[in-house]
């Protein structure tokens, strides 16, 4: 084919003008069946002549499976992190800050939407995508640049007329739309898997794949926002310029940018956007305010890793008042039993609410919850909802005060309440809810990572009699799977992997996934460094395990009693037999490490670690966590919805510290 070299550059231009107008534009001029048609001449025509193609083809989106954990991204600009605003009152101060510092003269902001997603940095050399890394600490994060390519938003070739910049760092938000997320979990639960639980999680767990076909399949989304490096190329004089700069270069930046030249004006967006942002098709949990003079922000510098020339205003939690149609109750899996909320049905920021937390009986008695009542709900976090409790005005006369049940609703077993506990629980081993809950438990994300074993497929597994604990789940294989309804051959293919990985967790992991009463994740870290097998630890005496730092008698007896149970042991016997590693470093009795010998205190949720995750990170690096703030705390780590805990550090005078400030001190990169 003579005209081969330049047929293929036709297409390429074709198909990424195509991709530029249905994905940064939201205006498409061809139908997929023509895209589809497009991209399918040119993979061919690769195929034919291999030395036509070239990195920054569209048929090269998606490459190779990642080879172990991400490498490290190193910034040539650090990626800061924001300060918060949650009032009116805050951002004037904020304003008054700027202006002081600029010398008391008018100042321009430009007001952007804060996209619920993940932080990431796009490195292009001569115009080509080169390299893409998380935001990690600030400095270093993990290399994605394999999983950012698949994003259809992202150029892999920059737009211009002219001379690309010689170099330039695009930072931006990696997210999902609401749309793409309906439509994958539809498809997941088609095709018999858990539905994901919310767009951000999503698209963070996205980016973070080691196989980029996982990634591309989640239908990513990317807004960009600024720049870390601009070299070869007359740099933009104001973040407006900035933005109009990014999309001539053919990057999506948010359509709802503002440029505001007064502190009300900002003021004005902020209000506009709360009423609004149910419209949009992908969540914002605030807005981002920033000085718009680009020489400014480099004169106002910044305070440790927080810019004085930017803020992030968030928003309040969303909130509805509803009827109380009913209480219930599910069993946990160390028996628990845990109320929970019926709702008439309710739209709290644009999502249908019908079910809520109550927490404990003590909680319901305390608020006086009642079925029937009119209650106020809110999302915490704008995720989790939960009943604050009733409005007393529309109580019913006849609404009798709430008594939990007497017997297990899942095996009409008695149920008991110790002294001095809060919650009552069913004490029966075999309740069909705990085992579900204990499979379910040990297949998280903080114990063994077994993606795929949810709710309802762990469900599936206890009724079926596929899975009576957890070791047997390491005895599952097609054939047993196939008998299952809705699993498909690829799902089986991803789940047997997923349990083939988990049995290189190591024993820290296991035992928070063992569910033995009291243990977390940090008491399990402690436990698997202190004795460094599983053998040792479970002939260990009381006395033994008093000797481990932060483990008091109450989590010591729990764990003698769990090893003197024979059907334990002999779950933890077939899961060695099932090659699951069952040792850890063995570390020294007095902690070392850069927080050795530091109380920490976590509170609120943080961006991309659960609170088991940052308290295995503080324990590995010789810290302690404790639940309460008090004079003996080093620091205190906050998240988003922080609530006394941080008051009583700032009252005290403690160090608050984000999740960056813990992952640069201990050493860790995003992951």
């Amino acid at each position: 084919m003579p005209d081969a070299p330049a047929r293929a550059q036709a297409l390429r231009a074709q198909i990424d003008d195509a991709n530029y107008r249905y994905h940064v534009l939201d205006a498409p001029e061809i139908a997929d069946v023509a895209y589809d048609a497009l991209l399918r001449e040119l993979i061919e025509l690769e195929e034919a002549h291999p030395e036509l193609r070239t990195a920054d083809s569209p048929t090269q989106r998606v490459g190779a499976v990642q080879a172990g954990k991400f490498a490290a991204y190193e910034h040539i600009r650090p990626m800061l992190s924001l300060a918060n605003a949650f009032d009116e009152e805050e951002l004037r101060a904020f304003d008054e800050r700027v202006r002081k510092l600029a010398g008391e003269r008018d100042v321009a902001y430009v007001v952007e939407l804060k996209i619920d997603g993940l932080s990431a940095s796009l490195r292009y050399d001569d115009g080509r995508l080169s390299a893409a890394g998380t935001r990690g600490n600030g400095s270093v994060g993990d290399d994605v640049t394999a999983n950012v390519r698949t994003v259809r938003s992202v150029p892999l070739r920059l737009r211009t007329e002219g001379e690309p910049p010689a170099h330039i760092d695009v930072r931006g938000e990696v997210y999902m739309r609401k749309s793409d997320f309906a439509r994958l979990n539809a498809r997941r639960l088609a095709e018999g898997r858990e539905p994901f639980a919310n767009p951000r999680n999503t698209a963070a767990g996205g980016l973070r794949q080691v196989d980029p076909q996982a990634t591309a399949e989640r239908s990513l989304s990317f807004f960009a926002y600024a720049v870390g490096a601009f070299e070869g190329a007359t740099p933009p004089q104001s973040q407006w310029e900035l933005l109009e700069r990014l999309r001539a270069l053919g990057f999506a930046t948010n359509p709802h940018a503002q440029r505001c030249a007064t502190i009300d004006e900002v003021i004005a967006c902020t209000a506009r956007f709360d009423r609004e942002r149910d419209a949009l098709d992908y969540d914002i949990d605030g807005l981002v305010v920033k000085v718009d003079d680009l020489a400014l922000q480099e004169q106002l510098g910044a305070v440790g890793k927080d810019p004085r020339w930017a803020i992030a205003y968030k928003f309040r939690a969303r909130e509805a008042t509803t009827r109380l149609l009913d209480i219930r109750v599910n069993v946990g899996r160390t028996g628990t039993l845990n109320p929970y909320a019926v709702l008439e049905p309710v739209q709290i920021g644009g999502v249908t609410v019908q079910m809520a937390t109550l927490h404990n009986e003590e909680h319901i008695e305390r608020k006086d919850i009642r079925i029937g009542d009119l209650v106020l709900v809110v999302r915490a976090g704008d995720v989790i909802p939960k009943v604050v409790g009733p409005i007393l005005a529309g109580r019913a006369a006849d609404a009798l005060p709430y008594r939990l049940p007497t017997v297990c609703p899942s095996c009409d077993e008695p149920v008991e309440r110790l002294a001095g506990e809060v919650m009552a629980r069913c004490v029966n081993w075999t309740c069909p809810a705990q085992r579900v809950e204990r499979i379910r438990h040990f297949c998280t994300r903080g114990a063994m990572d077994i993606e795929g074993i949810g709710d309802t497929l762990a469900a599936q597994l206890v009724e079926s009699e596929l899975v009576r604990d957890v070791a047997d789940i390491y005895a599952l294989d097609r054939d047993r799977l196939a008998t299952l309804p809705r699993l498909g051959e690829k799902t089986i293919g991803n789940l047997l992997a997923a349990i083939a990985a988990s049995r290189a967790r190591g024993l820290a992991r296991v035992l928070y996934g063992l569910g033995i009463r009291f243990v977390g994740a940090t008491n399990a870290a402690i436990l698997a460094g202190d004795f460094g097998t599983v053998d040792a630890l479970a002939t260990a005496s009381l006395e033994d395990l008093l000797r481990s730092d932060g483990i008091g008698e109450e989590i010591a007896k729990s764990v003698v009693a769990f090893f003197a149970n024979r059907a334990n042991t002999e779950v933890v016997a077939r899961l060695r037999t099932a090659g699951v590693e069952l040792t850890a470093p063995l570390r020294p009795r007095e902690p070392v490490g850069p927080l050795a010998g530091k109380t920490i205190v976590l509170t609120g949720t943080l961006p991309t670690l659960t609170r088991d995750e940052a308290a295995e990170l503080v324990t590995a690096a010789g810290g302690k966590v404790s639940s309460a703030v008090s004079k003996k705390t080093a620091y205190v780590v906050a998240g988003e919805e922080a609530g006394s805990k941080l008051a009583k550090a700032e009252s005290l005078g403690i160090p608050v510290v984000d999740e960056a400030w813990l992952r640069e001190t201990v050493g860790a990169s995003e992951r």
